[in-house]
């Protein structure tokens, strides 16, 4: 893993309405970003053990940090669905309808990777300890941690949705731009601090890992209907690629410029990143305004309802192709390793759609 701390979707409820009924635009996203989120574990392995400074580590580091924006993304697409609900016109019956989505997928994913991955696959000695850890801190595995995200960001949606319902755009955005530059300002407080020597770092759990999100999770809301054409999608599309370049950039030259570093960080919660999110979110609707997928739209739904399944196991995919395939494991050849990513992707989609045929497996799908 590299300079993020893991990527994933959100576990939105499904949506079955028919195809000329439906914006298109959130699918697409949905399904462009789930690719971004296995790119950015599978090439990440590679980041890691590739020399530094050479031709394969700069195309992962590529592969990887371009696609950066993906869980800020996801979150606004949860925002942008969620907070704008009937449902949650009656909390009640919200909560109890994602209980029913989120809790079977985030008990039976963490045993699934605190034993399958952990224990049988990679052999380590798990103590009570060490399982209270993983627990408490949401990190049983790499993008296991989202799941206690959405769940936070969802037990504070009526809330939210109340404060909005009956305001403008004007006080979504504000709203958003509020809590997402408080978020942006608290994380950029301890890379300023170890400029001076002094270590801070934010150190998150279960039961807070939705706190600095909550910004994105409005914005999602509040832009979910700007529309940009001509020059102006031209320009914020052309802005959008110059940060994301800019961001691979950055970490790859890592400390050649301390205080940019610290300041505005290569991370889902620095202020580049946040801007480039807001980008791509902005201009894929744009581009995707009163798209109708006749013959196309079946699929592109099914692929976009996969995205929460393709979230949760393609991990465990990846980890049995690691184990078995040397190159990979070494991070030794990028040919290898790009092999690892179409067999993830692809045995993921495969995985989590035949998944959601089966009742049982649907519901931690």
């Amino acid at each position: 893993m590299t300079a993020v701390q893991g990527a994933a979707p959100q576990a939105d409820v499904r949506h079955t309405e028919r195809p000329r009924q439906r914006d298109f635009g959130l699918d697409i996203l949905r399904i462009v970003s789930i690719c971004g989120v296995v790119a950015i574990h599978v090439f990440g392995h590679l980041v890691g053990r590739a020399p530094r400074d050479s031709r394969t580590w700069w195309i992962a580091v590529t592969f990887d940090i371009a696609w950066i924006w993906v869980v800020p993304v996801f979150v606004m697409i949860s925002g942008a669905l969620i907070l704008g609900s009937r449902q949650l016109a009656d909390p009640g019956l919200f909560y109890r309808r994602r209980a029913v989505r989120l809790v079977p997928a985030l008990i039976a994913w963490n045993l699934i990777y605190l034993i399958g991955v952990r224990l049988w696959m990679r052999g380590e000695d798990l103590t009570v300890t060490r399982v209270l850890q993983l627990l408490v801190d949401g990190s049983v595995f790499t993008q296991l941690y989202f799941l206690w995200l959405i769940a936070g960001l969802y037990a504070v949606a009526p809330v939210l949705a109340a404060f909005l319902r009956g305001g403008s755009r004007r006080r979504a955005v504000a709203a958003a731009a509020t809590f997402l530059a408080a978020a942006l300002i608290v994380y950029m407080i301890p890379g300023i601090l170890s400029l001076f020597g002094v270590s801070r770092p934010i150190q998150l759990n279960v039961f807070t890992q939705w706190m600095p999100y909550v910004g994105y999770f409005l914005a999602g809301y509040a832009l979910k209907n700007v529309r940009l054409a001509g020059w102006k999608l031209l320009l914020t599309g052309a802005a959008t690629v110059g940060l994301l370049a800019a961001a691979i950039w950055r970490y790859g030259h890592r400390g050649l410029v301390p205080l940019l570093d610290a300041a505005f960080p290569v991370s889902y919660l620095g202020l580049q990143v946040a801007l480039a999110a807001i980008g791509v979110f902005v201009v894929t609707l744009s581009l995707c305004d009163g798209l109708k997928l006749e013959r196309a739209g079946k699929a592109t739904i099914a692929l976009s309802n996969a995205t929460f399944g393709v979230f949760l196991v393609h991990l465990v995919i990846f980890e049995a192709i690691r184990l078995t395939v040397p190159a990979v494991s070494a991070g030794t050849s990028l040919v290898a390793v790009a092999g690892a990513y179409a067999v993830t992707l692809a045995g993921s989609f495969a995985v989590s759609l035949a998944a959601n045929r089966v009742p049982l497996l649907r519901n931690i799908f």
